[in-house]
């Protein structure tokens, strides 16, 4: 039998396609990351876990690759570069990185160093974003590209933003916000800079495609672009219109739907420029993807084109209709964010026990007064073999089925009832098993795949570390952080530690399809497990809700360098959100509970129900879970599971994963 070895895992999780060079596996089957696309040794995930469990850091825990976020943005200019000089294309690229995609300072801060040489800039979308960005980008050749509904705070922040020597354009959604830009620019005595989005006929691709077009949220007709275009000549402004907008969605998955819009947009710049009008920017907006499947196709976790094939098509086809039009070539700007920091962040969790179905934690040995219907269903579990599997599978499912009817209307006992049910999955196990090496598996002998799958329960949060997962399915990246020199023997999904049903992930990345399960390992007592969601980096930091009360996780900032141990150093922990802190946002004081707390043992104690003692203890450990993490206390967990198993076997909520064929006699197939 051959040996699992690391490129099998490799393989199986798919890691050199989605991964783009950035993540890998090493000798010791543990997954590493690359910031700077392959170069160098790469940071050992699990040493980086250790330090952060040595420094009392409890999972889940956001782990930022910095050094990633400084490669991408540079990536992206160059290839800009690289295109213009290729193409001899007579403008230039001043990019703008989005922060609604992720306004963490440190994300910014990263972004805006990194870009300080291309002269790259930010996009806000709203008066606090727009806070933000004023103070934060202080190069003064870099563009402020304001987006979004405006009031009169935000176009006066903006042309506050101009007194202050930045160029900041505020993009006109609607034609009522043109009106309010000119009359407070009068009133602080001051030229604005004014772009104005477009709605183009071209729609984008993938799950955002309904955000383009002509029924899209923002952007001028082409009419209203016509009058908007009168005003400003009106007003004696037509030289402060610099940039014409347009966007077309998010993650677009098919190149062609780019270039599309791109030489549509070009259109409409062009006759602009034929107008007279001295436009300079040409703002292609966001849309730039990001291949989450590694499939490299057009489905909705995936892109079609690299990075660089973007580009040379972004440059091309402006270039291409400007010389048709015989206009000058736009200075091209782009608002790519999931690009730019979706690689850098992974979510790193620990599973803390799997639910398998079938399992029983007590002996259902055959008895004589058992009923009809159990002694029917061991029949088939005997009699099991390559020839019968479908029609001992209809079987099996017509004796559960009985037996249900049985037990509601009173004919059957509760033991009965159990013994039908675990020799039911027992049959199902060997079934899905053996079918896997026949010629031919029908629909709903497959489908056992999914219903027989265990559950592996995670420590986090679905709707605060992943939202759009549990909002539109999203797919991210999920691999297990060790072990890959081990081959994974467990088809899972996961679930999550709330309390709604939705709290799962049941859907996974795959080149061909969309999977139901996840190979993993098999827990082991006593040994931790952790996995890591990957390409987390866009949108989930900001998006995430408090479900539960499950507030922010914490998170560390890992920084290369070749001198520390491991080739990296922590250079910040932030540690998430504990119980007063998320109870205090839903108006909750924990002094104050803590109080009304003290007032109830308080009275036990002069009852005599609780000894003075128990009360101070029990009162300390109250105020202690107040000001602990949100999440489960693993470490602790796993103290009380430890002691909790002398008192029995184990269960079907288990830390260890059992083999199901030798679970309590599973049938064997003849």
């Amino acid at each position: 039998m051959r040996t699992w070895g690391v490129s099998d895992s490799l393989k199986l999780y798919n890691i050199e396609s989605w991964g783009d060079q950035y993540f890998s596996i090493n000798p010791s089957g543990n997954l590493t990351v690359h910031p700077r696309r392959g170069e160098g040794p790469g940071v050992d995930l699990v040493s980086v876990v250790n330090e952060i469990k040595a420094q009392g850091l409890q999972m889940p825990v956001l782990i930022r690759f910095q050094d990633i976020i400084r490669h991408r943005v540079v990536t992206l200019n160059e290839a800009f570069r690289k295109s213009i000089a290729e193409f001899n294309y007579k403008g230039r690229y001043q990019g703008v990185y989005p922060i609604k995609v992720n306004q963490m300072r440190e994300v910014v801060e990263e972004i805006i160093d990194a870009g300080r040489p291309y002269d790259f800039g930010l996009e806000a979308g709203s008066k606090a974003e727009l806070a933000a960005v004023i103070a934060m980008n202080t190069n003064p050749n870099a563009l402020v590209i304001c987006n979004g509904y405006k009031d009169y705070g935000f176009i006066k922040t903006a042309l506050m933003g101009i007194k202050l020597g930045k160029r900041v354009i505020i993009v006109v959604e609607k034609l009522s916000e043109l009106y309010q830009v000119i009359a407070i620019a009068k009133e602080l005595g001051v030229t604005p800079l004014i772009g104005i989005r477009t709605k183009l006929y071209s729609k984008g691709s993938g799950k955002w495609e309904s955000s383009g077009g002509e029924f899209a949220k923002f952007g001028l007709t082409t009419p209203e672009l016509l009058h908007a275009i009168n005003i400003l000549r009106k007003e004696g402004l037509q030289d402060s219109f610099k940039l014409l907008h347009f966007h077309i969605g998010s993650q677009i998955t098919n190149i062609k739907t780019v270039k599309d819009a791109v030489k549509e947009g070009t259109r409409i710049y062009s006759k602009l420029r034929k107008m007279g009008l001295n436009v300079e920017f040409l703002d292609c907006g966001g849309g730039l993807g990001v291949d989450y499947d590694g499939s490299r196709t057009s489905f909705e976790s995936s892109i079609n084109y690299s990075l660089q094939e973007y580009v040379s098509d972004v440059v091309y086809s402006i270039q291409e209709i400007c010389q048709a039009e015989e206009v000058p070539e736009p200075n091209i700007v782009t608002e790519s964010g999931r690009a730019l920091v979706a690689h850098h962040s992974a979510l790193i969790v620990n599973v803390f026990g799997s639910i398998e179905v079938g399992a029983t934690p007590f002996s259902l040995e055959e008895t004589p007064d058992e009923d009809d219907v159990v002694k029917e269903m061991r029949y088939l579990s005997q009699h099991l073999s390559t020839k019968n599997l479908l029609e001992h599978f209809h079987d099996a499912l017509q004796r559960k089925d009985e037996a249900l009817s049985m037990f509601k209307l009173g004919f059957l006992s509760l033991e009965d009832k159990a013994k039908v049910e675990h020799i039911f999955w027992q049959i199902c196990k060997v079934i899905h098993k053996n079918a896997a090496g026949l010629k031919y598996v029908p629909d709903e002998v497959e489908a056992l795949n999914k219903h027989l799958a265990d559950q592996y329960l995670c420590n986090f949060s679905v709707f605060q570390s992943m939202p759009d997962h549990w909002a539109i399915q999203h797919l991210f990246p999920i691999v297990p952080i060790h072990r890959h020199d081990e081959e994974p023997n467990r088809a899972a999904t996961l679930v999550d530690i709330t309390c709604d049903s939705d709290g799962k992930v049941s859907k996974f990345i795959d080149l061909r399809d969309i999977k139901d399960t996840i190979p993993l390992h098999t827990l082991r007592p006593n040994d931790p497990y952790f996995l890591g969601f990957f390409l987390m980096g866009a949108y989930q930091d900001i998006m995430g809700d408090l479900h539960n009360l499950f507030g922010r996780v914490n998170e560390v900032h890992v920084f290369l360098d070749e001198t520390e141990p491991g080739g990296y150093y922590i250079e910040e922990v932030i540690k998430g959100n504990n119980i007063a802190g998320v109870l205090s946002w839903i108006q909750y004081s924990a002094t104050d509970l803590a109080k009304r707390v003290k007032e109830q043992i308080d009275v036990k104690v002069r009852e005599g129900g609780i000894k003075p003692r128990e009360g101070v203890d029990l009162q300390n450990f109250y105020e202690e879970v107040l000001h602990g993490y949100t999440y489960v206390d693993y470490e602790r967990q796993a103290k009380h599971l430890l002691d909790a198993s002398t008192l029995g076997s184990s269960t079907a909520m288990t830390t260890v994963g059992p083999d199901p064929d030798q679970a309590n006699g599973a049938p064997v197939l003849n």
